[in-house]
Protein backbone atom coordinates (compact mmCIF):
# COMPACT_ATOMS: atom_id res chain seq x y z
CA UNK A 1 0.00 0.00 0.00
CA UNK A 2 0.91 3.77 -0.72
CA UNK A 3 1.48 6.39 1.37
CA UNK A 4 -1.89 8.10 -0.40
CA UNK A 5 -3.42 5.21 1.05
CA UNK A 6 -2.88 6.20 4.42
CA UNK A 7 -4.10 9.77 4.25
CA UNK A 8 -7.30 10.55 5.71
CA UNK A 9 -8.29 12.66 2.01
CA UNK A 10 -10.81 11.49 -0.96
CA UNK A 11 -8.18 12.60 -3.35
CA UNK A 12 -5.73 11.13 -2.09
CA UNK A 13 -7.78 7.40 -1.80
CA UNK A 14 -8.57 8.06 -5.15
CA UNK A 15 -4.99 8.71 -6.34
CA UNK A 16 -3.84 5.18 -4.41
CA UNK A 17 -6.19 3.64 -6.97
CA UNK A 18 -5.78 5.52 -10.21
CA UNK A 19 -2.83 7.43 -9.85
CA UNK A 20 -0.15 5.14 -10.78
CA UNK A 21 1.65 5.84 -14.02
CA UNK A 22 -0.02 4.40 -16.83
CA UNK A 23 -3.43 3.34 -14.83
CA UNK A 24 -5.40 6.47 -16.32
CA UNK A 25 -4.24 5.64 -19.98
CA UNK A 26 -5.43 1.71 -19.33
CA UNK A 27 -8.89 3.23 -17.83
CA UNK A 28 -9.30 5.40 -21.31
CA UNK A 29 -8.16 2.80 -23.55
CA UNK A 30 -10.74 0.34 -21.60
CA UNK A 31 -13.38 3.47 -21.69
CA UNK A 32 -12.62 3.33 -26.21
CA UNK A 33 -13.64 0.16 -26.30
CA UNK A 34 -10.03 -1.83 -26.05
CA UNK A 35 -10.62 -4.93 -24.21
CA UNK A 36 -7.99 -7.61 -24.49
CA UNK A 37 -4.65 -7.70 -22.50
CA UNK A 38 -2.80 -7.82 -26.24
CA UNK A 39 -4.94 -4.87 -27.84
CA UNK A 40 -3.79 -3.26 -24.28
CA UNK A 41 -0.57 -3.69 -24.66
CA UNK A 42 0.09 -3.06 -27.93
CA UNK A 43 -1.74 0.48 -27.67
CA UNK A 44 0.07 1.62 -24.97
CA UNK A 45 3.60 0.08 -25.84
CA UNK A 46 3.96 -1.06 -21.94
CA UNK A 47 5.89 -4.02 -20.62
CA UNK A 48 3.14 -6.99 -20.18
CA UNK A 49 4.33 -7.11 -16.42
CA UNK A 50 3.49 -4.03 -16.04
CA UNK A 51 0.36 -4.01 -17.70
CA UNK A 52 -0.79 -6.99 -15.87
CA UNK A 53 -0.10 -5.26 -12.66
CA UNK A 54 -1.77 -2.46 -13.37
CA UNK A 55 -4.82 -4.08 -14.64
CA UNK A 56 -4.80 -6.49 -11.04
CA UNK A 57 -4.92 -3.83 -8.71
CA UNK A 58 -7.79 -2.11 -10.83
CA UNK A 59 -9.70 -5.72 -10.78
CA UNK A 60 -8.66 -5.82 -6.82
CA UNK A 61 -9.83 -2.30 -6.59
CA UNK A 62 -13.21 -2.54 -8.38
CA UNK A 63 -12.38 -0.47 -10.71
CA UNK A 64 -12.29 -3.25 -13.80
CA UNK A 65 -13.85 -6.10 -14.29
CA UNK A 66 -12.27 -9.38 -15.73
CA UNK A 67 -14.97 -11.12 -18.41
CA UNK A 68 -13.76 -14.88 -19.53
CA UNK A 69 -14.02 -14.71 -23.55
CA UNK A 70 -12.42 -18.13 -24.13
CA UNK A 71 -11.61 -21.20 -22.13
CA UNK A 72 -9.11 -23.06 -23.34
CA UNK A 73 -6.37 -21.47 -22.79
CA UNK A 74 -8.48 -19.54 -20.66
CA UNK A 75 -8.34 -15.76 -21.75
CA UNK A 76 -10.00 -13.07 -20.44
CA UNK A 77 -11.37 -9.28 -21.62
CA UNK A 78 -11.26 -5.84 -19.21
CA UNK A 79 -14.37 -4.12 -18.56
CA UNK A 80 -14.87 -0.84 -16.82
CA UNK A 81 -16.78 -1.19 -13.38
CA UNK A 82 -19.11 0.71 -12.23
CA UNK A 83 -16.29 2.92 -10.43
CA UNK A 84 -14.70 2.67 -13.51
CA UNK A 85 -17.29 4.20 -15.96
CA UNK A 86 -17.99 6.60 -12.61
CA UNK A 87 -14.05 7.94 -13.52
CA UNK A 88 -14.69 8.51 -16.87
CA UNK A 89 -15.95 12.37 -16.14
CA UNK A 90 -12.71 13.14 -14.36
CA UNK A 91 -10.71 11.43 -17.24
CA UNK A 92 -12.67 13.68 -19.88
CA UNK A 93 -11.91 16.64 -17.81
CA UNK A 94 -8.48 16.21 -17.37
CA UNK A 95 -8.41 15.43 -21.34
CA UNK A 96 -10.00 18.72 -21.19
CA UNK A 97 -7.07 20.22 -19.71
CA UNK A 98 -4.47 18.72 -21.50
CA UNK A 99 -6.42 19.99 -24.68
CA UNK A 100 -6.07 23.68 -23.31
CA UNK A 101 -2.81 23.63 -21.66
CA UNK A 102 -0.36 20.86 -23.46
CA UNK A 103 -2.08 20.30 -27.03
CA UNK A 104 0.03 18.29 -28.77
CA UNK A 105 1.15 19.58 -32.61
CA UNK A 106 -2.19 19.99 -34.92
CA UNK A 107 -4.75 19.91 -32.27
CA UNK A 108 -6.62 18.03 -29.91
CA UNK A 109 -6.11 13.99 -30.67
CA UNK A 110 -9.65 12.89 -30.09
CA UNK A 111 -13.11 14.84 -29.64
CA UNK A 112 -15.94 14.36 -27.29
CA UNK A 113 -19.48 13.77 -28.77
CA UNK A 114 -22.71 13.98 -26.22
CA UNK A 115 -25.50 11.14 -26.73
CA UNK A 116 -27.41 14.38 -28.10
CA UNK A 117 -25.16 14.26 -31.22
CA UNK A 118 -23.39 17.69 -30.11
CA UNK A 119 -19.52 18.17 -29.83
CA UNK A 120 -18.72 19.42 -26.16
CA UNK A 121 -15.54 20.09 -23.94
CA UNK A 122 -16.44 19.13 -20.44
CA UNK A 123 -17.25 21.60 -17.76
CA UNK A 124 -17.76 20.90 -14.41
CA UNK A 125 -21.11 22.61 -13.06
CA UNK A 126 -23.07 23.32 -10.16
CA UNK A 127 -26.07 20.95 -9.94
CA UNK A 128 -27.89 23.28 -8.21
CA UNK A 129 -27.53 26.50 -10.21
CA UNK A 130 -25.58 24.94 -13.43
CA UNK A 131 -22.89 28.08 -12.97
CA UNK A 132 -19.26 26.78 -13.59
CA UNK A 133 -17.09 24.99 -10.74
CA UNK A 134 -13.81 26.71 -10.61
CA UNK A 135 -11.45 27.49 -8.61
CA UNK A 136 -12.62 31.01 -8.04
CA UNK A 137 -16.28 29.91 -7.40
CA UNK A 138 -15.59 26.71 -4.97
CA UNK A 139 -15.12 26.76 -1.39
CA UNK A 140 -14.01 23.97 0.78
CA UNK A 141 -15.77 23.09 3.54
CA UNK A 142 -15.01 20.41 6.57
CA UNK A 143 -16.92 17.10 5.78
CA UNK A 144 -18.41 14.42 7.75
CA UNK A 145 -15.85 12.06 7.38
CA UNK A 146 -13.25 15.07 8.32
CA UNK A 147 -10.34 14.00 11.00
CA UNK A 148 -6.77 15.24 11.45
CA UNK A 149 -3.96 13.23 10.15
CA UNK A 150 -1.80 13.29 6.81
CA UNK A 151 -3.20 15.38 4.22
CA UNK A 152 -5.81 17.27 6.17
CA UNK A 153 -4.37 19.88 7.43
CA UNK A 154 -6.17 22.38 5.82
CA UNK A 155 -9.11 21.02 7.09
CA UNK A 156 -8.11 20.23 10.65
CA UNK A 157 -6.33 23.88 10.98
CA UNK A 158 -8.90 25.63 13.83
CA UNK A 159 -11.50 27.90 12.34
CA UNK A 160 -10.67 31.27 12.12
CA UNK A 161 -6.53 30.64 11.86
Amino acid sequence: MNRFGEMHCSIAQAVGVIGEPWTPLILRDLFMGLRRFDELAQDLGISRNLLTARLERLVEAGVVERRPYQERPVRFEYHLAEAGREIVPALITLMAWGDKWSTPPGGPPALLRHSCGQQFTPVVTCPHCGGEATADTITVMEGPGAAQGPGTMVLAAPQGS
